[in-house]
């Protein structure tokens, strides 16, 4: 059965308020800064496979508007990017692609492992490696049936999508966790600053937005789309490929920091709920994107491998964790822009940049805003991850 895309989209929104009240009323997840899309989320994908197992009816839902949804939230991170933030990013960027590199390397060789121990092609254990944890789902289906063809893994499709279903499961639930145990452990001050770069902050006051605020914030975030699209075509002509997400944060970098400074004081004296109002709007596209995709997980696709790859994937998220807790929380800094960045790690090894960032955007409501985190995070996520494993991955199977 397929739900169409506006009972979707109606569905979405539905799980995603479900999870907000539960989130506000739950004080654990609160305290762990679970993702508040997550409970609705994964209640949904609770619930068909539950319908599948029982009745053996498989229900799908039309998500085209996913996508579009996450090229808004990352254009609306770009448009609340100082430049002056982004300049001392430089160095904390290139270590943490330094990290994500050293820890993309692990996970590879614990794939091989992994699958030698289960008797399996030990190449098939990439499928559960840096394929389908870092690269995704979209690395993951690029993949597959070279690995198919070429080296005779007959079921890479079915490994690579089961290890990105369960990564991206746990990548959302261990950030908060992550932040809150290291906070806790090494006494981490938190920023208490409430100007926050997605959502809003749950101690700051509500401001009022009107009409004018919300109209504004969409206006922008349009022409950033339009920008960053046109942007993503260019680049794609030169040869390259680079995620559309990439192209639109770049372009609201440059509209935040190159339209003349006169217009956007205006815009904040004659409206001063603009900043809240692209901060909601910026929410919203967050937490719909990633319900959706919780939306679209289909676990009945675990069926005949699951043995291996709950093992594999057993065994990654814990070395994720360790590797997240020890290394990248020291050598990010030891402060709390390290806190926000390690509880994005999971999001970078194990599901994806829209869950690294959710899982950093629940950690800052609770603590205080990161703003250099939203900046290196994404670039690191979105541009360079998927230039590094691509040769990775070549080698490996090489």
């Amino acid at each position: 059965m397929q739900v169409d895309a506006f009972f979707s989209f109606t569905i979405a929104v539905l799980l995603l308020l479900s999870g907000k009240i539960v989130t506000m009323n739950v004080v654990l997840l609160r305290k762990y800064s679970i993702p508040e899309p997550v409970v609705g989320g994964l209640l949904c994908t609770l619930v068909v496979t539950a319908v599948y197992a029982f009745s053996g009816q498989k229900i799908g839902f039309e998500l085209g508007m996913r996508d579009f949804l996450l090229l808004l939230f990352f254009a609306g991170i770009g448009l609340k990017a100082d430049v002056r933030s982004l300049l001392t990013g430089g160095r904390p960027l290139a270590i943490l692609l330094a990290l994500a590199i050293v820890f993309m390397l692990l996970q590879n060789f614990t794939g091989l492992a992994m699958a030698s121990m289960f008797g399996l092609d030990p190449r098939a254990g990439l499928m559960v490696g840096s394929i389908s944890l870092t690269g995704g789902i979209g690395t993951t289906l690029a993949w597959a049936p070279i690995f198919a063809e070429r080296l005779g893994i007959s079921n890479a499709m079915e490994l690579g999508i089961a290890g990105n279903t369960i990564g991206l499961i746990a990548a959302c639930v261990i950030g908060g966790p992550i932040a809150a145990f290291l906070m806790k452990r090494h006494r981490v001050a938190a920023s208490h600053d409430t100007d926050l770069d997605i959502g809003a902050s749950f101690e700051r006051p509500q401001s009022r937005l009107d009409y004018f605020c919300v109209l504004w914030a969409i206006l922008a975030l349009n022409i950033c789309l339009i920008i960053g699209l046109s942007i993503n075509n260019l680049i794609a002509m030169s040869g390259f490929t680079v995620p559309a997400f990439v192209s639109c944060l770049l372009a609201g970098i440059l509209i935040r920091n190159l339209v003349p400074y006169a217009i956007g004081a205006t815009i904040q004296r004659l409206w001063p709920g603009v900043e809240d109002g692209l901060a909601l709007v910026s929410d919203l596209a967050l937490g719909l994107f990633l319900t959706m995709a919780l939306m679209g997980l289909q676990l009945w696709q675990l069926d005949g491998v699951f043995t291996f790859v709950a093992c594999a994937l057993t065994v990654q998220i814990i070395l994720s964790a360790i590797y997240t807790a020890v290394v990248v929380f020291r050598f990010m800094g030891r402060d709390y822009e390290a806190v926000v960045i390690s509880a994005g790690f999971g999001g970078i090894t194990l599901g994806s940049t829209a869950t690294a960032i959710a899982n950093m955007t629940a950690v800052a409501q609770q603590y205080g805003a990161a703003h250099r985190a939203f900046i290196v995070v994404p670039l690191v996520c979105g541009f360079f991850i998927d230039i590094v494993n691509a040769v990775i991955i070549s080698a490996f199977v090489e």
